[in-house]
């Protein structure tokens, strides 16, 4: 092996590692994680097999699909994709510009066509991600101004060949079928489908201790931290006890999020202005418990 050849290898190698420490640092998922390894090691593989002079004819930029409920990590996962795509050349940058319908319809009969196009000069060169794309195909019963949002997708369509962005319709997987179906080259322009399974208690209760030891200056609970009590197994008996399957199923990772802010809000009125030291900034077991009770008694989730 030559020495250039030896250099291309391991700056394969690295760009999968950066690749697999990304994917390590999200919770659950394991059977999409695999899907994702596939795809990523395919990417990197097409890369070598054009530095070599092997002629694949043009790039063609892979569009995907994410199907699943809300809170699964989907725009997570976006991110880290960019990262890679970036790294390969093919895009030019790694931002991942999120956008929904209200981004995208606009409120008169011609304003669709140039609201849309204007965010997707805004991710030129990047991923446009398209949350909730469902709600911008027609859905039948209802009115004309759902038409608007077709409007809004066939702009998108119209880049998806030649335009230097790769796109990402995200959404709950049978709303999504409308979107399949509203455009006869959907399927044909998006070839990459990946599904995000509803995170488990073990996952959340994971998620839950690995978010409070890892906290962001900008999150609420910064600067607070977990009583010793609240192992993983603690955590797990709390969410399993005092949530439904539907709950979780429907909150995914946002769960996690409303029980620590609510636990939060539940330590501030348990303390009195007599507390002192850690006292005041230790999240209890207990605290856990009314937070995620809370959030229960709160959300409706017929």
């Amino acid at each position: 092996m030559s020495n250039d050849s030896g250099i291309k290898r391991k700056m394969y190698d690295e760009k999968m590692g950066v690749f697999e420490d990304e994917l390590s640092k999200i919770v659950g998922l394991n059977k999409l994680k695999i899907r994702l390894r596939t795809w990523a090691k395919g990417v990197l593989m097409d890369e070598m097999r054009r530095a070599v002079g092997i002629d694949l004819g043009p790039r063609k930029k892979p569009h995907m699909v994410f199907l699943g409920n809300p809170g699964t990590g989907k725009t997570t996962v976006a991110r880290i994709l960019g990262k890679i795509l970036q790294s390969v050349g093919v895009l030019s940058s790694d931002k991942v510009t999120e956008v929904q319908r209200t981004d995208l319809v606009g409120e008169y009969i011609g304003h669709t066509g140039t609201k849309t196009r204007k965010k997707i000069e805004e991710a030129m060169g990047g991923i446009l991600f398209v949350d909730e794309a469902y709600r911008l195909a027609p859905v039948r019963s209802q009115g004309h101004s759902q038409d608007l949002g077709v409007e809004a997708l066939e702009e998108i369509m119209s880049v998806l060949e030649d335009g230097n962005i790769v796109v990402i319709f995200a959404g709950y997987t049978d709303p999504m079928k409308r979107v399949f179906s509203s455009n006869p080259g959907f399927c044909r322009r998006v070839t990459h489908f990946f599904h995000f399974d509803d995170f488990s208690c073990k996952d959340l209760a994971e998620m839950l201790t690995i978010k409070m030891s890892k906290q962001d200056k900008k999150s609420r609970l910064y600067g607070f931290k977990l009583h010793f009590s609240c192992t993983h197994d603690a955590v797990l008996r709390v969410i399993e006890k005092n949530s439904t399957e539907k709950l979780r199923n429907k909150m995914n990772g946002g769960l996690v999020d409303h029980m620590l802010n609510n636990a939060r809000e539940n330590l501030d009125l348990r303390l009195t202005f007599d507390s002192k030291g850690d006292e005041l900034s230790t999240i209890k077991l207990s605290d856990l418990e009314a937070g995620l009770k809370m959030l229960s008694d709160g959300v409706n989730v017929d």
